[in-house]
């Protein structure tokens, strides 16, 4: 399946920059009351809110993407022409779980270093942790409060970092959907302001389901979600292993790995409503970091399904023979030969979690073993009993170290999936007015920024 926008296709808005704000172009959905109220101004976060945008957060688009792709959450055409564009030149999209700002962020970071796009997402426990342990969650209440909270730093920070963002929210099951409902209905109120979703995508996961509720469930969701420019990822087969309170360590095991028939089903169910769907088929995907020898990837379930699917549609295949965008679930620790050769036909994203929680912790235990003897009490070092120690219990400062540690461990991740040098910005610039430590400190010069 190639993505299409003609759906969504509408004639571009007269566009500004200024040195403190820019007002972008968006394509949604004909029709819709944002569209038809002459009060809604497109624009994009950093005009919304009046913040200085200036350098790469300002620019339209970029040098080497569809010139509809810019800096900040992607939404509508824009991000299926991201798609489209990773999947015709043969890369993935990182698609990184996260729990506070600081992941965001380290996120945020790897991508501009690396010059690419990333996915960022939100699991339903995730979100919880983000609005706070301390939050009811009767409802669903904080789930849906953590994910939006998490939507707006997204949006606020993505266009100051000069990339492109997919703001994703990831695994929900049948038990779960009370969530997703919630942060639909935010996606549709933001709409009729802002003339695009709050969201970018959502999966639904309904893999544990009959193949013919799973399909019908995920139809209804197509049709309200395409309406707005969300996409829709849905999930074939079961994705072993255990993430997030869901343990899928003893399922079948040919449970694991999809059949062309149930893929070819799911393109029959979904393409006539909308082209706005991925697939995470199963090919022997685990949540989870195993010893080598414990997972067996089949990536060729993805390529026969591709050629079943291509054969079924005869001449009104595409020329690629790719009629399907696939996602690829329970990437951490996977061959980079099966990567690639996924990659090779049809994946177009990858989720990370085991991989970037396992980074961001070790960064911390690195701070600790390194400063171990001034983290045991507030006063008193080994540079003397008086001595105090804030500069080191800061948590600023331990949690710099978790996001340098997950920003270069993302950095291998955005490499195995050739998603390197993307958007033609080149290396992004050193930051300015960020005061360093002096020699042999913490901290910074007396007078200076906080560290």
């Amino acid at each position: 399946m190639k993505l299409s926008a003609a759906a969504l296709a509408l004639p571009f808005l007269a566009a500004t920059t200024s040195a403190f704000s820019t007002q972008r172009t968006f394509a949604v959905s004909k029709g819709s009351s944002a569209v038809n109220n002459k009060n809604v101004v497109l624009k994009d976060t950093a005009a919304d809110l009046g913040l200085p945008c200036e350098d790469e957060c300002a620019l339209q688009s970029f040098p080497n993407l569809p010139p509809s792709v810019h800096p900040g959450v992607v939404t509508g055409e824009a991000m299926i022409d991201l798609l489209n564009h990773a999947k015709e030149n043969g890369y993935a999209i990182p698609a990184v779980n996260c729990v506070t700002s600081s992941s965001i962020n380290a996120c945020l970071e790897a991508a501009r270093k690396n010059d690419a796009p990333v996915i960022i997402q939100f699991s339903s426990g995730g979100s919880q942790f983000y609005a706070g342990k301390g939050l009811d969650n009767t409802n669903f209440k904080a789930a849906i409060a953590g994910a939006v909270s998490g939507a707006f730093h997204v949006r606020t920070l993505a266009e100051q970092y000069g990339v492109p963002v997919i703001l994703h929210t990831d695994h929900c099951a049948k038990k779960l959907l009370p969530w997703i409902d919630g942060l639909l209905a935010a996606s549709e109120r933001y709409f009729e302001s802002h003339g695009e979703p709050l969201f970018s995508s959502h999966m639904i996961d309904l893999s544990e389901e009959p193949l013919e509720e799973n399909l019908e469930i995920c139809q209804d969701y197509l049709g309200r979600m395409s309406k707005i420019g969300l996409l829709l990822e849905m999930e074939l087969g079961i994705t072993g292993g255990e993430e997030d309170g869901v343990d899928n360590s003893d399922v079948p095991l040919e449970d694991l790995y999809s059949k062309p028939e149930e893929i070819y089903q799911t393109y029959q169910a979904l393409q006539p409503i909308s082209d706005m769907y991925t697939i995470a088929a199963a090919f022997g995907n685990v949540h989870g970091v195993y010893s080598p020898g414990n997972v067996k990837l089949e990536p060729k379930i993805l390529k026969n399904a591709q050629a079943y699917i291509s054969e079924k549609l005869g001449d009104s295949a595409p020329e690629s023979k790719k009629p399907v965008s696939f996602v690829f679930h329970g990437g951490s620790g996977s061959d980079q030969s099966d990567i690639q050769e996924s990659i090779g036909y049809g994946v177009i994203k990858m989720n990370i979690d085991t991989d970037t929680q396992w980074s961001y912790w070790e960064g911390i235990k690195e701070f600790e073993a390194e400063y171990h003897d001034y983290l045991q009490t507030q006063i008193g070092n080994p540079d003397g009993p008086e001595k105090p120690n804030k500069k080191y219990y800061d948590p600023r400062v331990c949690l710099r170290s978790a996001e340098d540690n997950t920003v270069e461990r993302l950095s291998r991740s955005f490499a195995d999936l050739n998603c390197v040098n993307i958007l033609g910005l080149g290396n992004p610039k050193d930051p300015e007015n960020v005061m360093e430590p002096e020699q042999g400190s913490l901290m910074p010069k007396k007078g200076g920024l906080p560290v």
